[in-house]
C-alpha cells in the first residue's frame, strides 16, 4: 500500500488545532519541514476560543497571519459589567494611537486555524496535514520518536526527529507517555452559544452577574465576525449538562437575555457547548524528544483569555529554539528553556485563571456572599470597582530564564529587563513609519543606541536608533536609556523577549550571550 504520509520527518505535530498550525506556520517560515496529524477532516467547528491578545496577534504577525485575522476580527479596547440590571464596571484595556494591534481581536477558532495554515502553506518548507488521521501510539527513542498514525488509508508509521503534542486536553501522547496533569478542577459549568443575529452595539465584553433574564447565573457576551453572538451563562449545580445543551433547554435563556438587554432582531443558533473552568498544568514540557503545548501541557480557565493565547506563546517560544537545534546551531539543551519558561508561565497564567475562576464561578457559599457584597457595594463605590476587572491576558515576564543573559548599571525603567517582552515603539524609517516587534519573530535583534557597534553574528539584525528614527521617544525612554543618545546595547531575541541589556557599544557581552547558544566546536 503507497504511504499518505511520509515515513520520516524532522518535526511531527500532533494536534491540527490553532496551536498545532501556528507551531506549523512558525517552522516552515525557518525552513524546518514538519507533519501536522489531525483527527478532524478539516478546521473547527463553533468559535471555541475566540479572543486573540496583541501579543497572539504579533505571533501570527511573524508568518504573516495578522493581516487577514484583523481585516476579519472586531478589534476591542474594554468591556462592562452589570450585576443584575445595574453596570458596575466599565474598564479599557491599555492602548494608543500608535501600537500596532488593538489590545484584542474577536474572531472564531476556525478563521484562525485557517489562517495559520495558509501561512504555513506559504512559507514553503514542505509544511503538511494529514486530515482525519489520529496519533495512536508514541515510541520515544534515543535520537526520535516512532509515532504510529492511523490514517484513512490504514496504520502507518513514521519516524520523527522531534514530537510536539498540541493534540489538546485529552492529549494522546500525554496518555502515551503516562504523565498527568496537575492541579484544580472547578464543578462550576457554563453553555457556550453561537447564535446569529444583527446589532449595531459596540464591540466589548459585556458581563452580567445575577441579571434578571436568569437569575442566579452569569452571562458573558462577545461580538464575533459574520453577525455572530457568543454567549456564555453559567447554569445551576443541581443541573444535569447533558440537559443542558438541548436546544429546549438553551434556547428560552438566551431569549429570555435578549429581550433583557433590547436585541430584537430575528436570531438563529449556530453551535452550543458545554465547559468548566479547569486550573492544571504538566511539571515539565520537555520529555527527551517529545515536547508539550497548548492545551496537552495545560488546561487554563477562559476568563481573562489566556487559554489560546498562551499556547500560542508556546508555539512562538518552541519554534525558534527547535529551529535552531535542528539545524545544528544549539544543543539540545536549549529546549530546556522552552519547558522552565512556559511552565512558569502556565503557573502565572493558572494563578490569574483561578481568581477569575472564583469570581466568575464561585466554588461554595463563601465566595458568593464575597462576590455578591462586592458588586453591592460597586454600585456606589467607584473603589471597589477594580475588584470586578476580569484582569485580561498579558505577556509573562521570564524572570528567571536561564537565557537571561543579565544587565549593567542603572536603567530608567523595567519595562525592558532580562526576560522581559520586548516593548514596542513607533520608529521612523527610510521607507515610512514601522513598529519595533515588525523586527521580531526570525532572528535575534541588537539594539543599539549612540552608535553603530559594528557585530557581525549570523541570525543577527543590528537596529541603530538614532534621535531621528525615534521622534517620539519611545524607544529610548521604554528600553530605560537616561537619553535618547546614551550609547546601550539591547538584545532581543527572535521571540520578542529582552535577553540582556547594556550600558555602551562594547559588544564583548552580547557576543558571549550569542555564543552560549551556539553548539560548542
Amino acid at each position: 500500500m503507497k504511504n499518505s504520509i511520509p515515513e520520516s520527518v524532522p518535526v511531527l505535530i500532533a494536534g491540527g488545532g490553532p496551536v498545532g498550525l501556528t507551531l506549523s506556520a512558525l517552522l516552515s517560515s525557518q525552513g524546518i519541514a514538519n507533519l501536522v496529524i489531525e483527527a478532524d477532516e478539516g478546521y473547527c467547528s463553533g468559535s471555541r476560543a475566540i479572543c486573540m491578545s496583541r501579543r497572539s496577534q504579533e505571533i501570527l504577525g511573524w508568518v504573516g497571519a495578522d493581516r487577514p485575522l484583523v481585516d476579519k476580527g472586531l478589534s476591542w479596547v474594554g468591556g462592562r459589567s452589570h450585576w443584575r440590571s445595574t453596570e458596575v464596571l466599565h474598564f479599557q484595556m491599555p492602548s494608543e494611537p500608535t501600537q500596532r494591534f488593538s489590545p484584542m481581536v474577536n474572531i472564531q477558532q476556525f478563521y484562525l486555524e485557517e489562517f495559520a495554515h495558509r501561512a504555513a502553506q506559504a512559507a514553503g518548507a514542505q509544511a503538511r496535514v494529514a486530515w482525519a488521521s489520529r496519533v495512536s501510539a508514541v515510541r520515544p527513542r534515543d535520537e526520535g520518536v516512532a509515532v504510529d498514525v492511523q490514517t484513512p488509508a490504514g496504520m502507518q508509521t513514521v519516524s520523527a526527529d522531534w514530537l510536539v503534542a498540541c493534540d489538546g486536553g485529552r492529549s494522546t501522547v500525554r496518555e502515551q507517555l503516562g504523565l498527568q496533569l496537575e492541579g484544580t478542577q472547578y464543578e462550576g459549568r457554563y453553555v457556550i452559544v453561537d447564535i446569529v443575529q444583527k446589532t449595531r452595539r459596540a464591540v466589548e465584553r459585556l458581563a452580567w452577574f445575577d441579571p434578571p433574564s436568569n437569575p442566579g447565573s452569569t452571562i458573558l457576551m462577545h461580538r464575533q465576525p459574520d453577525d455572530v453572538w457568543r454567549i456564555d451563562y453559567q447554569i445551576r449545580d443541581d443541573e444535569d449538562p447533558l440537559e443542558a445543551v438541548k436546544p429546549e433547554n438553551v434556547l428560552p435563556r438566551v431569549q429570555s437575555h435578549l429581550d433583557m438587554i433590547g436585541e430584537t432582531e430575528p436570531w438563529e443558533p449556530l453551535w452550543i457547548s458545554i465547559y468548566n473552568a479547569k486550573c492544571l498544568t504538566l511539571p515539565d514540557y520537555r520529555h527527551g524528544r517529545v515536547c508539550f503545548a497548548g492545551d496537552a501541557a495545560h488546561l487554563v480557565p477562559i476568563f481573562g483569555v489566556r487559554g489560546l493565547n498562551s499556547g500560542l506563546d508556546d508555539a512562538g517560544n518552541l519554534a525558534w529554539k527547535l529551529a535552531r537545534v535542528i539545524r545544528g546551531r544549539s544543543p539540545e539543551r536549549l529546549l530546556d528553556s522552552y519547558s522552565v519558561e512556559r511552565v512558569h508561565a502556565a503557573r502565572e497564567n493558572i494563578a490569574y485563571g483561578a481568581k477569575s475562576t472564583e469570581f466568575m464561578a464561585p466554588p461554595n457559599f463563601a465566595y458568593r456572599l464575597m462576590r455578591e457584597a462586592t458588586l453591592r457595594l460597586a454600585v456606589s463605590d467607584v473603589q471597589v470597582r477594580s475588584l470586578i476587572n476580569p484582569r485580561q491576558s498579558s505577556p509573562i515576564t521570564y524572570r528567571d530564564s536561564p537565557l537571561n543573559a543579565g544587565q549593567t548599571g542603572h536603567w530608567t525603567s523595567e519595562l525592558a529587563a532580562p526576560g522581559a517582552p520586548a516593548p514596542e515603539a513607533l520608529l521612523q524609517g527610510p521607507h515610512g513609519p514601522f513598529h519595533l516587534s515588525s523586527r521580531f519573530g526570525h532572528r535575534f535583534l541588537a539594539l543599539a543606541w549612540g552608535g553603530d557597534p559594528l557585530l557581525a553574528w549570523p541570525d543577527l539584525e543590528v537596529l541603530p536608533i538614532s534621535t531621528s528614527m525615534d521622534v517620539q521617544g519611545q524607544a529610548w525612554q521604554r528600553y530605560g536609556l537616561q537619553h535618547a543618545e546614551e550609547p546601550a546595547l539591547v538584545l532581543v531575541r527572535p521571540d520578542g523577549y529582552v535577553m540582556g541589556r547594556w550600558h555602551g557599544l562594547d559588544p564583548a557581552p552580547l557576543c558571549a550571550a550569542l555564543n552560549e547558544l551556539e553548539v560548542p566546536a
